[in-house]
């Protein structure tokens, strides 16, 4: 790689990389993902630094993956023998390419793609920008492959400019980030270990996952200082069953699910209230009733979960406000029940029976804590459902954990049982108050000024990445009160799912979000712009990378730019 790559200008060099990444099948879940990574770690060894310094690149396997998939890491040590250290980090996985219909044998082939969307008359914008030469196409082009080859192309200049590193780059290539976020989570312990054996300061990490426009005449690039979380609230409804021919004395499930749908669902008064930032609402990714088959019992069992972002509220802050959400829709239905039931009655004239229309609202942390005061062995009947329920969807087994607990309640109550499901990603953010996170923010918001005066590019430095990001894991800022708050309502934590909470809160690595910039992310029209992405961006992470090792928050206007571009 290194004979194919010497000679090239900077924007040449990034895109040959990006069609070799590209033509490499990746699709995460696939063993393509291992292939990709043992190419690029073929390709870094190509490079004259790691001939002599082989132990500074290697691979760390992901365990117990049957796919073999692995983390690939370079170091390169600067001139001041420094423990000071900026991590790169870049997935390498894709999502699939069954958008791509009749087209999928060139999907993986940016120089085919182009040839058709130059002719692509039934777009004649996306059709321009293809006939302009500005632009490459290609599953994972955007979503991040062009990301990978920035990070390949500066870790090589970086090998040959020795000098101009006042500290240390450790780059990562990880896989799995499209879903379960595998490689990162098993990274942390990777990263803890350079830290405990080495000393190294990790000053802030820069993840050059892709970037869009915010809306269709949005012509900013943006720089992120910190991503955005997420969280799976999840509620597990009991009711009380009845035959349809007495429908008005039971409780159905899916009517509560349903007020609470209505209720949570694209909420905007459920989000922070940060101004300038792109803040998604909590969004319904799944609602089902527990009937396998068709009968004519009323439904007395419902499970929903929410995709819920986390910007500056913590887990604990959601459960809570999602709780009074609950109690309120609960408090609706028991009272549209009893006025049904009401009327029912009355034209009926059927005696009015002992009929109670509470629904009990907890979250799993109050209901356990029940359970316990009952003298249930909670973990026994937790560990039974693990086992019984191997083999079925992550989030089926947290809810399978919760109606297990629920069966213990001989009362039968009808209740909701609020609880969190995987995955978990935790939020981060730059702190101003703190002085690192300052200085850190003002280099940043430096560079943006830097390109904006003297290029005349749009940039905008902005706090939370709108996607979701494997920079999440990287930093924890929790209180131990928020973080019990997490770990004793998340549904199977350890037992089915859980995080390095301790190690991702030592490392407490800030993370920023330089991407490369294009369009139509996960569609089959999906393009990464050669211009920002293959020229300006890699020379701006050079110059962040610089600025942050010499611990400066401003930029040198002479000569130190110049060094660099």
């Amino acid at each position: 790689m290194y004979n194919c790559l010497k000679g090239k200008s900077l924007r040449e060099q990034i895109e040959y990389l990006t069609k070799r990444l590209v033509e490499v099948p990746s699709v995460n879940r696939t063993e393509g993902e291992a292939v990709i990574a043992e190419e690029i770690k073929q390709w870094i060894a190509s490079f004259p630094y790691f001939h002599s310094r082989p132990g500074q690149l290697w691979e760390q396997a992901i365990r117990n993956d049957p796919l073999g998939r692995k983390n690939v890491f370079a170091l390169i040590e600067g001139k001041d023998h420094s423990s000071k250290t900026v991590v790169y980090h870049a997935h390498i996985d894709t999502v699939d390419i069954k958008d791509f219909g009749a087209m999928e044998d060139i999907a993986f082939n940016p120089d085919a793609l182009l040839d058709f969307f130059k002719g692509y008359q039934a777009d004649p914008k996306l059709q321009a920008e293809a006939q302009s030469g500005e632009w490459l196409f290609g599953r994972g082009a955007l979503d991040m492959q062009s990301g990978a080859a920035v990070h390949l192309a500066n870790l090589l200049y970086f090998s040959e400019h020795l000098d101009e590193l006042s500290g240390n780059l450790l780059v990562m290539f990880n896989p799995d980030e499209e879903t379960q976020h595998q490689g990162i989570i098993a990274a942390i312990s990777e990263l803890k270990r350079l830290q405990d054996e080495y000393g190294y300061d990790y000053i802030a990490a820069i993840n050059d996952d892709f970037t869009s426009p915010l809306h269709e005449n949005d012509q900013t690039r943006y720089i992120y200082t910190g991503a955005a979380g997420k969280l799976l609230p999840s509620f597990y409804i009991y009711g009380r069953e009845t035959h349809v021919g007495e429908t008005l004395k039971g409780i159905d499930a899916t009517l509560i699910s349903s007020e609470l749908n209505g209720r949570i669902n694209n909420n905007m008064a459920l989000v922070d209230n940060i101004r300038d930032e792109v803040i998604m609402p909590p969004s319904c990714l799944h609602q089902r009733d527990g009937k396998a088959a068709y009968n004519v019992q009323t439904p007395f069992k419902s499970c929903l979960y929410f995709n819920y972002f986390l910007y500056e509220d913590s887990p604990k802050d959601v459960i809570e406000k999602l709780k009074r959400v609950a109690i309120d829709a609960c408090l609706s239905v028991e009272e549209k029940l009893e006025q049904n039931y009401k009327v029912y009655l009355e034209r009926s004239g059927e005696p009015k029976s002992d009929l109670s229309w509470h629904i009990e609202v907890n979250t799993l942390e109050e209901y356990v804590d029940e359970l316990d005061a009952k003298g249930i062995n909670v973990q026994q009947v937790i560990e039974a459902a693990v086992r019984k329920s191997e083999g079925l969807e992550l989030r089926d087994r947290a809810f399978q954990i919760v109606e297990a607990l629920q069966q213990q309640d001989f009362e039968k109550k009808p209740r909701v049982i609020l609880f969190f499901a995987p995955p978990h990603l935790p939020h981060s953010y730059l702190r101003t108050d703190q002085e690192r996170d300052s200085l850190l923010y003002h280099a940043v918001q430096s560079i943006a000024d830097h390109f904006n005066n003297n290029l005349n590019d749009d940039l905008a430095v902005k706090r939370f990445f709108p996607f979701l990001s494997d920079s999440s894991y990287l930093a924890l800022y929790e209180t131990d009160e928020e973080l019990d708050a997490l770990i004793r309502n998340f549904s199977g934590w350890q037992s089915l799912y859980s995080l390095p909470v301790k190690e991702i809160r030592a490392l407490g690595i800030p993370s920023i979000n330089l991407g490369v910039y294009g369009k139509d992310a996960h569609k089959w029209t999906e393009r990464v712009h050669k211009p920002y992405s293959f020229e300006t961006l890699p020379r701006m992470i050079r110059m962040l990378t610089c600025l942050i090792l010499e611990g400066q928050a401003q930029l040198h206007q002479e000569p130190f730019p110049n060094k660099i571009i």
